[in-house]
């Protein structure tokens, strides 16, 4: 289980929750598919899937979760095409065109019965807590699914006091400099992509892939006041990454180094791999988040 992106959250208060007690907690919405007229379904589920009936995955202190979300489909076209159908048939039975509350009505009316009928497709999004280092980290590039699954927490928890971690300096001014100097801390590397935006709300947008960012038309772009907004870094040829304005991470990945203590690791099944995987995985993160805070300054204590 390896985290493709990061959203990742600030604990304001100590989260002393043994695993059992979130365990329990977690069972008061437990996932369930569709029933015959729901359009939506939200629950949580087991991290480790059929292998186990633990909505809480625990490994050295870290606690996983997943969330799973199941929607039905129901096509436009095919809706719309049945609405007007419906439409023609009554407004040629009573000789009158009929009001929008009708029309509305003929609609939720073919919606309903085709409920039953409609596809389904779900999606699941995992998170871990991090109750020593105090982080909550969502595996979404989305900052509404990480509040989504936040505020599903939130229900089941009665409380999660944690915010957005917020740095002593900001960093697209940070990333900025770096592009500007091509001078970076000794465990930092830029890689070939970024994004530059102009000041302002309506501001021009570059976006650079597999580009030496060293290159004059770069700095070019920063010379006439772009800032840097998303940049491609490497830290300590352990992780790869793309580091945005909000401290959001995306297209993370874990480089030979970490991938060689994986395959160092015998196994006996998917449960065991499962395992060995979210302890290498946490252990690598609880490292790099407090020097990724660092690498702006620090936390900025309120």
């Amino acid at each position: 289980m390896w985290f493709k992106n990061l959203s990742v959250y600030r604990f304001t208060e100590d989260f002393t929750l043994t695993p059992a007690e979130f365990e329990e907690k977690l069972e008061q919405m437990p996932f369930r598919p569709c029933a015959a007229q729901q359009e939506m379904s939200f629950g949580w589920t087991a991290p480790l899937g059929r292998n186990s009936e633990q909505r809480v995955h625990t490994t050295n202190g870290f606690m996983m979760v997943c969330a799973k979300v199941e929607e039905k489909v129901l096509p436009a076209a095919v809706i719309n095409e049945m609405v007007q159908e419906k439409i023609q048939e009554a407004e040629d039975r009573e000789n009158r065109k009929l009001s929008k509350k009708e029309r509305t009505a003929i609609k939720e009316e073919i919606c309903f019965e085709l409920l039953p009928r409609a596809f389904t497709f779900s999606r699941k999004t995992y998170a871990y807590i991090d109750p020593k280092n105090g982080w909550l980290i969502v595996d979404s590039p989305s900052a509404k699914k990480a509040e989504d699954l936040i505020s599903n927490l939130r229900k089941c928890l009665g409380s999660l006091p944690v915010v957005p971690p917020i740095t002593q300096e900001k960093p697209v001014a940070v990333m900025t400099r770096w592009l500007i100097t091509q001078d970076t801390p000794g465990d930092i590397t830029i890689e070939d992509e970024c994004e530059l935006r102009s000041p302002g709300d309506e501001g021009g947008i570059v976006r650079c892939k597999r580009h030496d960012l060293s290159l004059p038309e770069i700095k070019n772009h920063l010379d006439t006041g772009k800032q840097v907004i998303k940049l491609a870094i490497n830290w300590a040829d352990r992780i790869a990454c793309i580091v945005d304005e909000n401290l959001s991470i995306k297209r993370l990945k874990f480089l030979d180094l970490v991938q060689d203590q994986v395959a160092d690791i015998e196994t006996q099944d998917e449960t065991e791999q499962f395992d060995a995987d979210f302890s290498i995985m946490s252990l690598e993160l609880s490292t790099f988040l407090p020097r990724l805070i660092e690498l702006f300054g620090g936390e900025h204590k309120s």
